[in-house]
């Protein structure tokens, strides 16, 4: 995870018990789901876990940590940061407020409250409570699809909502909630948080 490493097949091969055919055709296989990023030359090839491929690793790690360390809650902290502001346009959405409303069980105030995390927030497929909220058309314009996770912030019902697509880092992490978070917990940029996902 910190650098790149020199493998061969049939190294990754011992590693893993299978043939040098198996264990190449997995490292193509983690290459195009974007998890491993390899360089091939005449010496062999240097491997490294992409930014994606550590978020996986990190939400599997959270199951694990459930399954053997018998966690009913994972707490995640982090400090309170200014956004670009367009959180209120996009979570005032109808298409995206009635489906927050259905699949959350709560209207939000318009907005999000971002916080900065030491470490990446892997949301996906494979947490078993994240919701899919659809795509939509509106005005002529398309919105994308993104994926929810319902949370408590300070002992509020909230969500934590990732676009599908967006170019904000994996270590910020965008709330919503039927209240808005920064006055109804007096925060202001730099305060620390804590949100549990149960």
């Amino acid at each position: 995870m910190k650098k790149e490493v020199n493998l061969s097949s049939s190294t990754f091969a011992s590693a893993i018990g299978s043939s040098p055919q198996t264990a190449s055709r997995r490292l193509s296989a983690l290459e195009e789901e974007g998890y491993i990023a390899r360089v091939v030359s005449n010496d062999g090839q240097r491997v490294r876990i992409t930014d994606e491929g550590i978020l996986r690793l990190k939400a599997e790690y959270r199951d694990y940590q459930k399954i053997f360390e018998d966690l009913q809650v994972i707490k995640i902290k982090g400090k309170v940061a200014a956004g670009l502001g367009e959180g209120q346009y996009y979570i005032s959405r109808e298409g995206y407020r009635r489906q927050f409303f259905d699949k959350l069980g709560f209207d939000p105030s318009p907005g999000t409250l971002n916080l900065k995390l030491n470490e990446p927030f892997a949301l996906n497929d494979a947490d078993s409570k994240s919701v899919r909220i659809e795509g939509f058309e509106d005005e002529g314009r398309t919105f994308g699809v993104c994926r929810c996770r319902p949370v408590k912030i300070n002992s509020i019902n909230g969500a934590v909502v990732r676009p599908e697509r967006t170019s904000y880092p994996a270590t910020l992490l965008e709330l919503i909630a039927p209240v808005n978070l920064r006055e109804a917990l007096g925060l202001s940029d730099g305060d620390e948080v804590e949100v549990v996902l149960e």
